[in-house]
């Protein structure tokens, strides 16, 4: 696996970037930035333009939802994984609506999180 990836995790716990980050740790995903908020989410998408963005749904601020519109809206071929606890199938449905590439049912393991960003990098 040659080819590397940058992403931005943004999610409001603690706990869940340090665990996400954990996860990504030794891949071919480097984290370049960490979000707790939506206007940060979008901030560090626009100094930084990740591949790949690991955004949760409820966040403070307007929410996650409101990050995945304004970055698609920056670039609609960006690579944004929704993650949620929960994972009611109108939240998926929505974030797929608004251009996410999947949405990931927190808790997630780091397999399956791997397994999930590699499937949408082609890899």
């Amino acid at each position: 696996m040659d080819k590397r990836f940058r992403v931005l995790v943004a999610d409001d716990s603690a706990f869940a970037r340090r665990i996400t980050v954990t996860s990504l740790a030794n891949s071919e995903f480097d984290v370049v930035a960490e979000a707790k908020t939506d206007l940060e989410a979008i901030q560090k998408y626009k100094e930084l333009a990740p591949d790949v963005v690991l955004l949760d749904i409820i966040m403070p601020e307007e929410g996650g939802t409101r990050a995945l519109k304004d970055i698609i809206a920056i670039n609609p071929k960006v690579r944004i994984v929704m993650l949620s606890s929960l994972g009611t199938e109108e939240a998926i449905t929505e974030s797929l609506s608004l251009g996410a590439a999947t949405f990931l049912q927190k808790p997630f393991d780091s397999a399956g999180l791997l397994g999930t960003l590699r499937k949408i990098v082609g890899t």
